[in-house]
C-alpha cells in the first residue's frame, strides 16, 4: 500500500476476519461429526474475537486518529484450536470430503490474514499498531500452521487408507 490509511487497513482486516468467521461457521453447520463441528465452530469463535478487537481499534482510530493501547503480553497467546487436534478429529475430517476440502480453503484465508498483518506490523510506526498487528500475525500464523499440519495428516491417512504408496 503506497498511501497508507490505517482505517483502510483496519477495514480490510475486519473483512478478512468476517469472511473467515462466516466460512468456519458454514463448515461447522454442515459437519455431521460433533468433534469436527466443534473444531470449526471454535475457529469461527476465534475469528469473531479478532473481528471485535479490530472493530474496537477502528472506532478508537476514527475518534482519536490514534491506535488504542494494545497489551500483547496480556492478550491470549495461542489459538484455542491447538488444543483440539486429536486422532479422532483427523480421522473424521479425512473421512468427510467436504471438511477435508475446507481445510485447504481455510489455509488460503489464514495465509491472506498472515500476509496483511505481517506487512502492517513491519511498516507500522505507532507502537500500539505494531503490537496489534504482530499479535494478530502470530495468532493467524498459528492457525495456518495448525491447519497445514492437519492437512498433511489427512493426506497421509488418505494415502495410507487407499494404498496409494508407490511401492
Amino acid at each position: 500500500m503506497s498511501s497508507y490509511n490505517p482505517l483502510d487497513v483496519l477495514k480490510e482486516a475486519i473483512l478478512l476476519e468476517r469472511r473467515g468467521r462466516a466460512f468456519y461457521e458454514q463448515v461447522a453447520l454442515q459437519a455431521h461429526n460433533p468433534a469436527v463441528r466443534g473444531f470449526f465452530q471454535n475457529m469461527a469463535d476465534e475469528e469473531h474475537r479478532h473481528m471485535q478487537i479490530l472493530e474496537g481499534h477502528f472506532k478508537a482510530y476514527s475518534r482519536d486518529q490514534a491506535f488504542a493501547g494494545f497489551d500483547a503480553d496480556s492478550a491470549e497467546k495461542a489459538p484455542a484450536a491447538d488444543a483440539v487436534l486429536t486422532d479422532t478429529l483427523k480421522a473424521e475430517i479425512a473421512a468427510a470430503g467436504f471438511e477435508a476440502a475446507a481445510i485447504s480453503a481455510a489455509m488460503l484465508l489464514e495465509e491472506q490474514a498472515v500476509n496483511l498483518y505481517a506487512d502492517r506490523s513491519m511498516q507500522a510506526k505507532d507502537p500500539n499498531e505494531k503490537a496489534l498487528y504482530r499479535w494478530l500475525t502470530d495468532w493467524e500464523h498459528g492457525h495456518l500452521t495448525y491447519l497445514a499440519a492437519l492437512d498433511r495428516e489427512i493426506k497421509k491417512q488418505i494415502w495410507h487408507d487407499r494404498q496409494f504408496w508407490p511401492f
